[in-house]
């Protein structure tokens, strides 16, 4: 352990975060506080701490006790390679031209300085194990997936029994690949063998060797992205007949333009009985419990380094995720708050107050809020700003507006493709489809918390001015056009 860290640490973390003068800041940069950056993939707010009354989450819900939950934050493009480039690069969607699965950040942006670099120019040293940047689940399972070497001294890829065994996954739609339809495997074996078990493990291993000298460690865990695959003992957790699909109006639908609903999930259910989905839902939460596990193990291991006062600790899913919502939206790709909100937590050591935090926050705040803590520096022109005044205080006035948008392809839906915007305010949200042409929503989220009733289709005068105000502040951040840049239909 670096030697006087822990206690000067606290003090100078506070003091940053209380606004605190340069020389504050001076002294954090010669004691460096370590990050542990933990990403879990297609994660919802299927969480304890979130308000999930199912999930079984003590870990995670352990280290929002100890930090600062943000109840509301919002992802840039709810897909996993866009959201992944802005989280690490701290850019929208537009400015990266990153919209599908097999676009590179870098193809547009070559020498952008990414989150980890700005760490490895502040004298850390940082690794990846696991899934930070884009990964094809599961076939690059135990590779370099479509990573960015320049932001990493060490990359690690374990490869688990969950891979070896893709012959026994289940899949309910066999016509698609397993990594996009509802698909689950309750595994035989112990936590250890799976890959997010061996991912845990690596890193403890990592936090261990660089004890003594600063590091940022990403931890990227692959469930509970598709196929559901976790011990069996997590999916015992969640007794098939305590489980229920989430309600909605029948008629909730009818107000809902065709755009806003998914390309891969346009028929509501997949067109699967309510058994089928039952046991899809179990599977997923039986994944979220299995990967709290892992969360748990990497918490525990900060402690038994003598690490966990040195450490900041960053978690977050790359994002939302549906479970049947608004009569059968399953996975991601929509602008609905599902799919738009994500969980992060942020814990910093010897924070004074922890606890929730409501302000609206998006995750291209992130970037800046880890350079700012840690005293680093950060480039130009990044799009979000430093969370550490929530931190210090939840309550903190906070102006706060999310942007999130998704690109649809043409299909039979639609003749064109079609870029959808939605900006979330504290009791808005309103989104445009092709800039208006392809469809228009506006929910009240003060008196309609779950989106079934879309304000756009027959507005009064009140919703009118509503749309008007949000439609400015939304193009100020995204343009709503049709990308000029590559990108492939097939992957979007």
């Amino acid at each position: 352990m670096r030697p006087n860290l822990t206690t000067s640490l606290i003090g100078v973390c506070l003091a940053v975060l209380s606004c605190a003068s340069v020389d504050a800041g001076e002294g954090l940069k010669r004691e460096q506080p370590n990050v542990l950056f933990i990403a879990v993939d297609d994660l919802a707010s299927t969480l304890g701490c979130y308000g999930d009354p199912t999930a079984r989450t003590p870990n995670i819900d352990r280290l929002a006790s100890m930090g600062t939950c943000f109840q509301r934050a919002y992802n840039q493009l709810p897909l996993c390679n866009p959201t992944r480039a802005s989280v690490m690069t701290g850019l929208r969607p537009d400015t990266i031209k990153v919209y599908d699965l097999d676009r590179h950040f870098r193809d547009e942006l070559p020498d952008v300085v990414t989150l980890p670099q700005a760490f490895q120019q502040a004298g850390y040293f940082t690794a990846r194990v696991g899934k930070i940047y884009h990964y094809n689940v599961p076939a690059s399972i135990g590779t370099d997936g479509f990573d960015d070497p320049a932001s990493w001294n060490r990359t690690v890829n374990p490869k688990g029994r969950d891979k070896a065994e893709e012959a026994l996954v289940f899949n309910a739609e066999p016509h698609r690949q397993i990594s996009g339809a509802l698909s689950w495997l309750a595994a035989e074996g112990t936590d250890v063998e799976q890959t997010d078990g061996m991912i845990a493990t690596e890193a403890i291993e990592i936090m261990r060797e660089k004890a003594d000298e600063p590091f940022f460690l990403g931890v990227g865990f692959f469930r509970p992205h598709t196929p559901y695959v976790a011990p069996k003992k997590y999916f015992d957790m969640y007794p098939l007949d305590s489980l229920r699909l989430p309600s909605a109006p029948e008629n909730d639908r009818d107000d809902i333009p065709t755009a806003a609903f998914a390309h891969n999930c346009p028929v509501p259910n997949y067109g699967l009985d309510e058994a089928t989905l039952l046991k899809a839902t179990q599977a997923y939460y039986a994944c979220v419990s299995f990967v709290d596990a892992q969360v748990g193990r990497l918490l525990d291991g900060l402690e038994d380094l003598g690490l966990a006062n040195e450490t900041i600790v960053v978690f977050w899913s790359d994002h939302g995720y549906h479970l049947g919502e608004h009569n059968g939206i399953w996975q991601k790709r929509t602008l609905f708050e599902e799919a738009a909100r994500a969980p992060l937590i942020i814990r910093v050591p010897g924070q004074a107050n922890s606890g929730v935090c409501d302000r609206i926050v998006e995750f291209v705040d992130i970037y800046p809020t880890l350079t700012e803590l840690a005293a680093a520096d950060a480039p130009s022109g990044l799009a979000g700003r430093s969370l550490s005044k929530l931190i210090a205080d939840p309550r903190s006035q906070w102006d706060g507006e999310a942007v999130t948008q998704v690109l649809r392809p043409a299909d039979n839906r639609l003749p064109e493709p079609v870029m959808g915007c939605s900006i979330r305010t504290r009791r808005y949200r309103f989104t445009e489809w092709g800039n208006g042409k392809h469809g228009v929503e506006l929910y009240d989220h003060e008196n309609d918390p779950k989106e079934f009733y879309n304000l756009a289709i027959d507005p009064g005068s009140h919703a009118t001015a509503v749309m008007q105000k949000l439609r400015s502040r939304l193009r100020a951040k995204a343009s709503g056009e049709t990308p000029t840049v590559p990108f492939n239909p097939a992957r979007l």
